[in-house]
């Protein structure tokens, strides 16, 4: 289905309708690793109605545990065509390994996996040791020891990271070994069956 005709369709829910939770879209602007705005015209703040359930599960859980901060959604549903400019802008370069390849389709774009991080009362993020969209072995949560034993990141950056982390996870969510902010609601192989891609 188009991005352009997601509003009618019952499966999806806007982002606005999540009630405690921030939203700076990346790649609908230049902060990002292609830097420049890939959505344009697309309005692609939605998610799967059921990874929606999920964050707004989060926010509650943070609210309890967590009261001084919130969830910031730095990418929510990315189209199908999207998702091939970005790996077309990584071609040739080992970065793909961050991507998921177009041909098996990434779970973003079916509104079922979150980018997020963490923000503070004043709105200020929580420092997580590196930027959103840094390529890099520094994002991969599967490094985190090692980074904090030598001395690249620290434990207030890897307290931080294990707050966000711990909300996702006990809220339905999954991380990856390779980015700290990618979270995938459900399973991939059964998204990828069972759920409507977006173009």
């Amino acid at each position: 289905m188009l991005c352009e005709l997601i509003a009618d369709h019952p499966a999806f829910r806007s982002l606005a309708s999540i009630e405690g939770i921030q939203v700076d879209l990346r790649y609908a602007g230049a902060n990002n690793f292609v830097g420049r705005n890939l959505y344009r015209e697309l309005n692609c703040s939605w998610l799967h109605q059921d990874a929606a359930a999920g964050l707004q599960a989060v926010v509650a859980c943070l609210r309890l545990r967590h009261p001084g901060v919130c969830v910031l959604v730095l990418d929510a549903l990315r189209p199908h065509r999207v998702q091939k400019m970005l790996w077309q802008a990584l071609a040739g370069t080992q970065l793909r390994q961050y991507l998921a390849d177009p041909e098996k389709g990434s779970i973003h774009s079916f509104g079922m996996a979150v980018d997020v991080t963490l923000v503070d009362h004043h709105g200020v993020e929580l420092d997580m040791g590196t930027a959103f969209d840094e390529l890099s072995e520094l994002s991969h949560p599967q490094y985190e020891q090692r980074h904090l034993d030598g001395g690249l990141l620290s434990e207030r950056q890897l307290v931080n990271r294990w707050l966000l982390r711990r909300a996702m996870l006990d809220n339905g969510f999954s991380g990856i070994s390779t980015e700290w902010w990618h979270f995938d609601f459900g399973d991939r192989e059964r998204v990828r069956k069972n759920h409507l891609r977006i173009e």
